[in-house]
């Protein structure tokens, strides 16, 4: 028999699929979690289990990770799935509710975003520097970009089990909608800057960010008007949703060869299809197909993310000074993302009230995810790659698994019914 890696495209998802599938079915027959973290948390059980059986003479964790290694998770995440998550999520947040709190997400996905890069950038340059680990500050900036974006998919479903307030919803659903896209930008301009493509000027960081967020921003509505007219021109649900899948990965991958955002784009396009679109360009029977189809491509991909982000630790490097690294941090980027979220509405208070606890709960909520993961694997192979790979993949396990699941518990505290 042979056990090679299968390096075929058809092998891997088949792989891929089974191990979501099973795992899906274990979380709700026997552990009940939410679905996001119960599959990661099983897949991440299972790694170790291979692990375990390979520390006993049976080499299974080689093939395991050869499989695995066989994913680019960065393509697989950033030029693939992440586009159709932001326009699944997009589709059905309603503008008005948006605009409402526009000052308050456009503050946190800018001021906040580039707040808590500055901040776990220079915590990671001095915690790093205590233990040994030689890195540069503005490699420690490119970690703090990576790490800032806040993923909180698995927590919305949280927040509605515990009828959270209708506007912390809507904060922390347009935080993450418009954070990843300003987060990857922020994270490809310290890049560049770090690998010494170009010099670090004022004018040429500006110029860049403009270029991917703005122009991201102008190609999205151009995206949304015409998906927009074309969907308002004929009344085939069969044809509409073919256009909203064309709009995804053709609009995404347009963006990226013209050097604009594609998430950013992808997000502005789902939000006027999702409000103008689904409003005055279909009929209910289009609108019922589109919606189901969307809300299961949303529920799939995120169960497959999670799963892979579980099986990741298989191929990553961990040594006891990353380890001690990783553990340093977390209470820094924790504290980091506070002063993140309360500065900007601090300053909004001013001229408007918010929920009770909302700073501390946005604190808590905001999980990190398969975007800073992906993230990371981007980076140029070396030591400097492994200990930002390492201490990526432990923040991130520690908000899915440990804030995900008190997420629940804190809102019933800090908003009592």
């Amino acid at each position: 028999m042979d056990l090679s890696p299968p390096m075929d495209l058809f092998d891997i998802l088949a792989i891929v699929l089974t191990l979501t599938a099973g795992f899906s079915y274990l979380n709700y027959r026997f552990i009940r979690l939410p679905v996001t973290i119960g599959v990661m948390v099983i897949a991440l059980a299972w790694s170790l289990l291979l692990h375990g059986i390979d520390l006993l003479g049976y080499h299974v964790e080689a093939l395991a990770a050869g499989w695995l290694e066989s994913i680019d998770f960065n393509k697989t995440l950033l030029h693939g799935m992440l586009s159709f998550l932001l326009f699944a999520g997009a589709l059905h947040v309603n503008l008005n509710d948006l605009f409402n709190q526009k000052w308050t997400i456009g503050s946190l996905a800018t001021i906040g975003i580039l707040l808590s890069t500055v901040l776990v950038g220079t915590f990671t340059y001095g915690v790093l520097n205590l233990i040994g680990i030689p890195l540069s500050w503005l490699t420690c900036l490119v970690f703090g970009a990576l790490i800032s974006p806040t993923d909180p998919i698995a927590v919305l479903s949280i927040l509605k089990n515990a009828n959270a307030p209708k506007s912390l919803e809507v904060k922390i659903t347009g935080e993450s909608l418009f954070n990843d896209g300003v987060g990857v930008v922020v994270f490809l301009v310290l890049a560049e800057v770090a690998a010494g493509t170009h010099e670090p000027t004022a004018g040429y960081v500006a110029g860049l960010f403009a270029q991917e967020a703005v122009g991201g921003i102008v190609f999205g509505l151009g995206l949304g008007y015409l998906a927009y007219w074309l969907l308002k021109s004929i009344d085939q649900y069969q044809v509409e949703v073919l256009i909203t899948l064309a709009l995804v990965t053709g609009g995404y991958a347009l963006a990226g060869a013209l050097h604009l955002s594609g998430p950013i784009a992808v997000v502005v396009a789902g939000l006027m299809v999702g409000n103008q679109g689904r409003v005055l360009a279909m009929s209910e029977k289009t609108r019922e197909h589109l919606d189901t189809f969307w809300e299961l491509i949303d529920e799939i991909l995120n169960a497959v993310l999670f799963v892979l982000i579980g099986l990741e630790v298989l191929v990553l490097t961990f040594t006891g000074d990353y380890l001690l690294a990783s553990v340093a941090l977390i209470p820094l980027i924790l504290l980091s993302r506070l002063m993140a979220i309360g500065v900007p509405l601090a300053l909004l208070s001013r001229v408007r009230s918010f929920t009770p606890g909302a700073v501390w709960l946005m604190t808590w909520g905001g999980l990190r995810g398969g975007i800073s993961v992906a993230l990371a694997l981007s980076l140029p192979a070396g030591p400097d790659r492994d200990v930002i790979l390492a201490m990526t993949y432990v923040v991130v396990v520690f908000s899915i698994v440990v804030q995900g699941l008190t997420m629940e518990k804190l809102v019933k505290y800090l908003i009592p019914r």
